[in-house]
C-alpha cells in the first residue's frame, strides 16, 4: 500500500502537461511534473505504481517516493521548484568589508622586490594582516575576477 497518494486536481493536471509539452523548464522540473502525472489516482488519472514510472523515466524509486510524499506534504510548487537552503553549508570567507580591504591592498605598491601583486601575495598578506584567519590564492581571484 502507498504511504502518499497522488490525486491531482484539473488545474494541476493542465500546469503539468503544459510544463512537460512545451520542454522549456529545466530538466529536473519536468521529470518531476511527467513523474506526478502518472502517478496521479484521481479518477482520470493512470495510477502507475513506482516501479513502471522507474521504468519508464529511469527515476529511482525512492526519488519516486520522495516527490509523491513532497507532493503530498507541501503540494505542487514544492516538488517542481528546487528548496532553498535555510542556512549556507559554510560562512563566506570574502564578506564585502575584506573584498574593500583585498581590493585596496591590490590597488596599492607590491612587495618590496616584486613588479606586481600575484594571487598568492595576495593571499599571504591579507593572512599576515590578520584580514582573514585564512585565505586561498583562488579565492582571493574569484573574488578580483568578480570586482572586474
Amino acid at each position: 500500500m502507498k504511504r502518499y497518494v497522488v490525486e491531482l486536481t484539473t488545474e494541476e493536471q493542465q500546469e503539468l502537461m503544459q510544463l512537460v509539452s512545451k520542454g522549456k523548464a529545466a530538466a529536473r522540473k519536468i521529470t518531476h511534473a511527467r513523474v506526478l502525472l502518472q502517478a496521479n489516482e484521481s479518477k482520470n488519472g493512470p495510477a502507475w505504481t513506482d516501479t513502471q514510472i522507474s521504468e519508464a523515466f529511469g527515476v529511482h524509486t525512492n526519488t519516486i517516493h520522495d516527490i509523491r510524499r513532497r507532493f503530498v506534504e507541501d503540494g505542487l510548487q514544492a516538488v517542481l521548484e528546487r528548496k532553498k537552503q535555510d542556512r549556507p553549508s559554510r560562512k563566506r570567507i570574502v564578506d564585502g568589508e575584506v573584498e574593500a580591504r583585498m581590493i585596496a591592498l591590490r590597488c596599492g605598491q607590491p612587495p618590496q622586490g616584486k613588479g606586481r601583486w600575484n594571487l598568492r601575495l595576495l593571499a599571504d598578506r591579507l593572512v599576515e594582516l590578520e584580514i582573514v584567519p585564512s585565505i586561498s590564492h583562488e579565492t582571493v581571484r574569484q573574488a578580483l575576477k568578480k570586482t572586474n
